[in-house]
């Protein structure tokens, strides 16, 4: 069934590219990750070419741990591609069916594979306070972070994967 909600995205995305002139393998590589507060502030805007990947990253309330939802173009969609947590605090856990759950080793667990669209590419988070730092972090540039806790805690934020 997933090769089908792909095949079907897919399909979706190229009509859409088609209208606007652009083949979706050009797009994907020149799509961006922007964070546009509610009063169309642009707290991150960075190139975000296919297969590159980013994570949010906040502190849970309760607990006081770090939480890591990760994410990833995959050829011009924006797909949750792992989760992190360390424990089985209020609100998190592993759900049957979706990603498959291995230890990390220091008694938290990876939610591996869970390879989920985001639908319209775009997702609204309210972000936390300071304690909760609610931050887009890029692992694979030696842990590069932008705290959107800094610059609006309590504001709805848009993260989006655009289209050039």
């Amino acid at each position: 069934m997933q090769w089908q909600q792909r095949l079907m995205a897919l399909l979706l995305i190229s009509g859409m590219y088609a209208e606007a002139g652009v083949t979706p393998a050009s797009a994907a590589v020149s799509m961006r990750l922007t964070v546009v507060s509610e009063q169309g502030e642009t707290l991150v805007d960075a190139a975000a070419p296919d297969g590159s990947r980013w994570c949010i990253q906040w502190q849970h309330s309760v607990e006081h741990f770090t939480v890591l939802d990760c994410y990833r173009n995959a050829g011009g969609i924006m797909q949750l591609e792992r989760s992190h947590q360390p424990d089985f605090a209020a609100g998190l856990g592993h759900i049957y069916g979706r990603g498959e759950q291995v230890s990390d080793g220091e008694g938290g667990y990876w939610i591996n594979a869970i390879d989920e669209p985001v639908a319209n590419n775009r997702y609204v988070l309210r972000v936390g306070s300071m304690a909760v730092n609610h931050s887009v972090i890029w692992p694979a540039k030696e842990h590069t972070t932008v705290s959107l806790s800094e610059r609006a805690a309590g504001q709805r934020v848009t993260i989006e994967l655009t289209a050039p």
